[in-house]
């Protein structure tokens, strides 16, 4: 508002300076004449000498011209932008052309102008572009601050500033038959002066008519609609930079300012292709006097999107720098799509990192990026409080998995087994989920019982609130996985329904019971027994098949990323099959500690296996007299466990 009152001031002043001049000459002036006798346009008066035939022109009483007059001010601006003086301007060899610029034929009163007249003067190598903003007008950048000098042989305008015929950016696109919408907007923003002022540097993301065109259907508006939204500034300038920037200038990962500094528009440059936010550049670098522009395919807008949600945030830097290494930038940038992104935090990759020996770097580099990053990406917005108790599965933008998530009697949301640490940080095309640990689309145990029909197991996992165990990529499993069959006969032998089982206390138990933690393929089986993650042991008997308990291993090996799962034809129940129940008896070791050999007393020709506390096993083989070689065993605790035709012997030892 102050500058619009001083604006007007200046137009007053310059009109009563302009009339006092013109009645204190003659009751009848010319054009020249006016110029001739006012004290603040004696640069003008010397450059119309300076040219041939033009003072005749402005002079004669028959002519019928507007001349756009700068005043000395704004010739002294305008040379100290050029770096020369005013001699300078006036032996340019140029300068008729500079000053017929500012002259049209016919009278046009301040009156006659309108916003985005676009008058061609007597040098007609470009248009004046004229816009009215509230009380002001301009012509080009140049505020017209002194309307309507009465004059005898047309109309006089004083300028605050010099115009000139160079091609602008604004130009580029008004002279475009791909940019009718575009114009139409930064005619109705009242951008133009911004646009066509010759001293700046600017460049201009240009989206075309199509891109207009998309861009109102998905925002179920119509161009009139756009015209009048209040925003409209706004759009517009946060396509502007305030700088000029060739397209061969622009890395990716660039996150330049814009005019509308509201947000940053992230640069992403993919091989040959250039984009904006997630507007494609089709035509970079159309050249203009005062700066680019740059032609976009789509329109940006400066809203908060999902990948700003993830790079304003302190404890995202990982998770950024590998978006935009993957030149993911441009997908979680469309204003027009609905994601939900589950954000690994720093923390998150950190321990992934440690877990897979890797470094960030080694990360950024990996050619597997893209398809670990699209695995956290769901289509469409998922909030917690969409989801219900219990487990469901997503399809996430790398399809080679789904995602399960969980939510927990206790509220806690899941996906695979990192756990939501905050949730629902909306942004305006989606959600980010911030997650605790980085998930992959490995095939996991609870992959294998969910693809191979193991409906019952799946359903108590679920139920068990097992799913986050199972599904880490960085444990492994061995899983003896009772079929539905099994499930069956086992419910009818125990007089209980499926709905019992899912609700008994002991459900999770029972699970454990089920698991080893570690892999054992069928081929390291041995007999004997094995801890499971219950804390019981289950026993293995390879004399008829294999047997786990009394199940029998009806498919074995189903190999996955995190462990092996054999299928069993019935359902374990640590209440029933107890250490004591299968005959395992002590065996008398010595030494115990041991540093290099083990005694064992009576087992010649016997079978044996060493396991370590995790569960794996580390050494197996025939007893060959009455020791064993533990020479290679690294120091810690192990369980052996030694079989012959009658009996199974187990027993502790420390390796030092």
């Amino acid at each position: 508002m102050k500058k619009h009152l001083f604006n007007r001031a200046k137009m007053l002043t310059a009109a009563v300076a302009f009339t006092l001049i013109g009645a204190s000459a003659s009751a009848q002036t010319t054009i020249y004449q006016t110029i001739q006798a006012s004290p603040d346009h004696t640069i003008l008066e010397q450059a119309i000498d300076n040219v041939t035939g033009l003072s005749t022109t402005l002079d004669d009483p028959n002519a019928d011209l507007t001349v756009f007059a700068p005043d000395d001010d704004a010739f002294n601006a305008a040379l100290n932008e050029l770096g020369i003086t005013a001699g300078d301007l006036l032996s340019d060899p140029n300068l008729g052309d500079i000053l017929e610029y500012h002259v049209l034929s016919g009278t046009v009163a301040s009156g006659d102008l309108m916003n985005g007249m676009m008058p061609t003067p007597l040098n007609t190598a470009n248009t004046i572009k004229i816009t009215i903003d509230g009380t002001d007008a301009y012509a080009n950048q140049s505020l017209i601050d002194g309307a309507d000098i009465p004059v005898t042989n047309g109309a006089l305008h004083s300028m605050d500033q010099v115009i000139f015929s160079d091609e602008t950016v604004a130009d580029i696109a008004i002279d475009s038959p791909d940019h009718t919408v575009l114009e139409s907007a930064v005619v109705e923003a009242r951008l133009l002066p911004a646009l066509t002022d010759p001293f700046s540097s600017l460049t201009v993301m240009a989206p075309t008519d199509d891109a207009f065109t998309e861009a109102l259907d998905s925002l179920n508006i119509t161009a009139g609609d756009l015209l009048a939204d209040p925003n409209l500034g706004d759009i517009l300038l946060y396509h502007v930079l305030g700088s000029e920037v060739a397209s061969g200038d622009l890395n990716n990962g660039d996150m330049p300012t814009p005019l509308n500094t509201a947000n940053t528009i992230k640069v992403t440059v993919a091989g040959n292709a250039v984009f904006m936010n997630h507007a494609e550049v089709t035509s970079p670098d159309n050249a203009a006097g005062n700066g680019v522009v740059h032609v976009l395919d789509q329109v940006i807008l400066p809203v908060e999107t999902t990948a700003d949600v993830i790079i304003d945030s302190q404890d995202h830097t990982t998770l950024e720098a590998a978006v935009i290494e993957g030149l993911l930038v441009p997908a979680l940038t469309n204003p027009f799509d609905t994601l939900t992104i589950l954000g690994p935090d720093d923390a998150a990759f950190t321990a992934a990192l440690n877990e897979l020996g890797i470094s960030a770097g080694d990360l950024l580099a990996s050619p597997d990026l893209v398809n670990i990053l699209l695995y956290h990406v769901l289509g469409g917005q998922v909030l917690s409080t969409d989801l219900n108790g219990g487990a469901t599965l997503a399809q996430p933008a790398n399809p080679a998995n789904t995602i399960k998530i969980l939510v927990t009697g206790g509220g806690d949301v899941y996906f695979n087994q990192a756990m939501v640490t905050a949730p629902d940080n909306t942004a305006s095309n989606g959600v980010v989920h911030v997650l605790n640990e980085v998930i992959f689309s490995d095939e996991t145990v609870i992959d294998a019982a969910i693809d191979n029909g193991f409906n019952t197991l799946t359903a108590a996992v679920i139920t068990a609130e097992l799913v986050p165990a199972l599904s880490d990529p960085f444990e492994q499993y061995t899983v003896f996985a009772p079929t539905d069959a099994a499930f069956s006969q086992y419910l009818t032998d125990e007089g209980i329904t499926a709905q019992d089982l899912l609700a008994s206390p002991n459900l999770s138990n029972i699970l454990l019971y089920h698991t080893v933690g570690s892999e054992v393929m069928s081929m390291d089986l041995t007999n004997g027994p094995v801890t499971t993650l219950n804390g019981d042991d289950v026993v293995i008997d390879l004399s008829n098949g294999v047997m786990v308990n009394d199940a029998s291993v009806v498919t074995a090996d189903v190999d996955v990323d995190n462990g092996v799962v054999h299928a069993i034809d019935y359902v374990l129940d640590p209440s029933v099959a107890s250490v004591e129940e299968l005959n395992i008896e002590a065996i008398e070791l010595y030494p115990n500690p041991a540093t290099d050999v083990l005694n064992i007393k009576d087992q010649n020709n016997s079978t044996y296996s060493i396991v370590n506390m995790a569960g794996s096993i580390v050494k197996s083989g025939e007893i060959n007299g009455s020791s064993i070689n533990i020479e290679t065993l690294k120091e810690g605790t192990y369980f052996i466990n030694i079989t012959n035709e009658t009996n199974v012997y187990r027993s502790r030892f420390v390796k030092m």
